[in-house]
């Protein structure tokens, strides 16, 4: 569903939340969180893609990718898992095993076990996972917390929806398509221990939104905050221009810029691509992470150490609005 239409079903949606509820359905994050003990609170979410990919083993490691990355969006450990699979009779199982194969490879990496799933017969293939995880009660990291002055760090490059829509229509060089894969199969686990590491302030993972919807949701409800986002520091897929230029936008970019739009600036030198840049709905993005800026220095060291590229691409401010300038 799209941003709008989620948020309006979810308004009038009422639900029990129970006194060790931490982050539930009032909260617009990545996950929900359930205290257990002071020490120890369990990380829920789900999330299931279709194909993005041709290869079964990819797009099975890409979907398993994108649905751990909402407990590492909190600060969590993924633990174990289930499948979640929607399958067409036509297709085979031996497609199917793969699909799973890749997830299994994904969860393997994260230190998660899959110990079960559920199955649909549908018209179009899809796949995903519902994961538990781990984190302790007073180490959550949340998509808000935010403070005038941070910094925003990016752990991934922008514009995973372009190049899938392009790939889609074979218009991707091999190298492209190859960085395309590589990107999305990428777990957000190491940028997310160095958030934590270094004493990160909010962390969220870009997914269907685009960075603007993410960065929104950063912002909280009617608040005072605002960021301030550099246009010429934002990391980019190769090749991504290009086929922005060549006309190729996803049909999720206008809708996410619909609901971003009112709190959105963009200065008149800016390229007008980074509009669809910005909104492009990526699949297994990265981590934005505010970072104070007394914690910048750990928190370089801390990716650093752990091969994740984090890109400084703006400030949070006091503003109340998105500048893209």
């Amino acid at each position: 569903m799209g941003p709008c239409d989620l948020k309006k079903t979810l308004d009038a949606f009422k639900a029990h939340c129970g006194e060790n509820v931490l982050v539930g359905l009032s909260a617009l994050d990545d996950a929900g969180v359930v205290k257990l003990s002071d020490d120890l609170a369990i990380v829920q979410t789900a999330d299931f893609i279709t194909p993005v990919v041709d290869d079964p083993f990819q797009f099975g490691r890409i979907a398993a990718a994108n649905s751990l990355s909402d407990i590492y969006a909190m600060g969590g450990k993924p633990l174990s898992a289930l499948n979640l699979v929607c399958w067409p009779s036509k297709l085979s199982g031996e497609i199917l095993r793969e699909v799973l194969q890749g997830g299994e490879d994904a969860a393997q990496e994260a230190g998660c076990t899959i110990i079960g799933g559920h199955t649909i017969e549908d018209d179009e293939p899809k796949y995903g996972m519902a994961v538990n995880g781990t984190v302790h009660p007073g180490r959550i990291l949340r998509n808000i917390g935010a403070l005038p002055g941070d910094a925003l760090y990016l752990t991934k490059p922008l514009g995973i929806g372009v190049l899938s829509t392009a790939l889609k229509f074979g218009k991707t060089t091999p190298e492209e398509s190859k960085t395309l894969v590589e990107t999305m199969s990428a777990l957000n686990k190491d940028g997310s221990e160095a958030a934590l590491a270094a004493g990160a302030r909010a962390m969220t993972d870009i997914t269907g939104f685009g960075l603007a919807g993410h960065l929104l949701e950063m912002l909280g409800t009617g608040s005072y905050l605002g960021i301030e986002i550099s246009a010429k520091a934002l990391p980019l897929l190769p090749g991504l221009m290009k086929h922005l230029g060549g006309g190729t936008i996803p049909g999720g970019v206008e809708r996410n810029f619909m609901v971003v739009e009112e709190k959105l600036r963009i200065d008149k030198e800016v390229d007008p691509a980074y509009k669809c840049i910005i909104c492009d709905p990526q699949t297994s993005g990265g981590l934005a992470i505010a970072v104070p800026p007394e914690k910048e220095d750990a928190f370089a060291k801390e990716a650093s150490m752990r091969g994740v590229k984090a890109v400084k691409a703006g400030f949070f401010n006091d503003t109340g609005v998105i500048l893209l300038r």
